[in-house]
């Protein structure tokens, strides 16, 4: 993957399933400085949706990129404040 930016901190929730992926990516962003971008693993085909729709909804953060490989959904959150 070649990407802009760069990750502060990988979360994996491989396994968990609506609506754990969405709660602990928030926790874990909430402890991120600005600017700082997590990437969350998932095998969860809803996280797509779900942190997609979380971020598009929630101030402070942006949904910078989404994919998949293999199963696992790769998505990539900054903390813009």
């Amino acid at each position: 993957m070649s990407a802009d930016f760069d990750i502060a901190e990988t979360l994996d929730v491989k396994g968990a399933s609506c609506p754990m992926p969405v709660v602990k990516t928030k926790t874990t962003i909430d402890d991120l400085d600005a600017g700082e971008v997590l990437e969350v693993l998932a095998t969860d085909p809803g996280s797509m949706s779900d942190i997609d729709g979380w971020a598009a909804g929630t101030d402070g953060v942006e949904l910078v990129d989404q994919t998949e490989e293999s199963d696992v959904y790769r998505h990539y959150v900054r903390k813009t404040e």
